[in-house]
């Protein structure tokens, strides 16, 4: 099969996932991890039995051919793959790993999948459906971030509620604490980058008495796609990449705000301290300000000190 020089200069990233039964996820890991060696492709790919989840990135090429390739596997016949700007030089390395979950909300017994998908999951809103509920229903819609809260300090949906958690495992709790009872009656649209945790946290809330849930089909990637900055998303888009960030326009919202000094901005950066795994978000300045770099736990602001006293 030939290729055309723009398939073979241009590079891509691909992200996509699939809820389907997988009866051996190990052989399927193998294949995968065969198949993105061959075709030179790196990123993050997460196999269960309840389906795959994967972002890589590489030639337009073989980017082309992984996405015919992999749907060869029955399963995979109809998945879906979101086409974004980037390449292999966007990730480290590649990893093909076998997992519980394919999303760690902590409840791999609690999922059920079969052939169609998520069962018991929200209703699919496709972009254009989202604005029209929003017409009809008005205040009474409540948008409901499936993010980590750090995620949604650069960009979220209008009036969106954010949860206060740090990780997927952190949802079970915050849903079950009583907090959001009052939206329990109320149409809710859950969101998320590409639609793959509200899959999981969709039916994990109606599993919990939330009698109206909703997601949106290809996630917060492709309702930008549809309306950019025009439309009921503000800011911009946390990337589990090289990136960090993407926008959807130029006129993309400034919602980010330094954690040092409060300036905009929407670069995150990692806590001074190398034993803290904390991003924070900071202006070029406060980055390049060794005691300004750090998290604010005491012991990371205390490294800070130590650091730039060496320097």
């Amino acid at each position: 099969m030939g290729h055309s020089a723009t398939d073979l200069t241009e590079t891509r990233i691909l992200l996509y996932y699939c809820f389907t039964p997988i009866e051996d996820p190990t052989a399927v890991m193998l294949w995968q991890r065969a198949l993105c060696e061959q075709l030179e492709l790196k990123g993050r790919i997460l196999i269960s039995e309840h389906g795959i989840n994967g972002t890589v990135g590489g030639s337009l090429a073989s980017c082309k051919q992984y996405v015919r390739r992999t749907r060869e596997f029955p399963g995979f016949k109809n998945m879906e793959f979101k086409w974004s700007q980037g390449g292999a030089d966007d990730f480290p390395r590649l990893s093909v790993k076998v997992r519980d979950e394919i999303v760690s909300f902590g409840a791999p017994g609690e999922l059920k999948v079969d052939e169609n998908g998520v069962v018991g999951g929200g209703k699919h809103l496709k972009p254009e459906e989202v604005n029209k509920l929003v017409e009809e229903r008005g205040d009474d819609v409540v948008f409901f971030d499936g993010r980590n809260a750090m995620e949604a300090e650069i960009g979220k949906f209008k009036n969106a509620v954010v949860p206060d958690v740090n990780t997927t495992h952190d949802f079970i709790k915050e849903l079950e604490s009583g907090k959001y009872d009052w939206m329990k009656d109320k149409p809710v649209i859950s969101y998320c980058t590409g639609g793959i945790r509200c899959e999981v946290l969709s039916s994990l809330m109606k599993n919990r008495g939330f009698e109206e849930v909703y997601q949106i089909d290809g996630g917060i990637v492709r309702y930008g796609e549809k309306y950019g900055d025009s439309g009921l998303w503000e800011g911009s888009l946390y990337v589990f990449d090289r990136r960090m960030h993407m926008e959807f326009s130029s006129d993309a919202k400034v919602l980010g705000r330094c954690r040092s000094c409060q300036a905009e901005t929407n670069d995150f950066h990692n806590c001074v301290n190398d034993q803290c795994r904390e991003q924070i978000l900071l202006c070029n300045d406060c980055a390049a300000d060794t005691q300004k770099a750090h998290c604010g736990r005491p012991e990371c602001a205390e490294i800070a000190e130590k650091l730039e006293s060496a320097s």
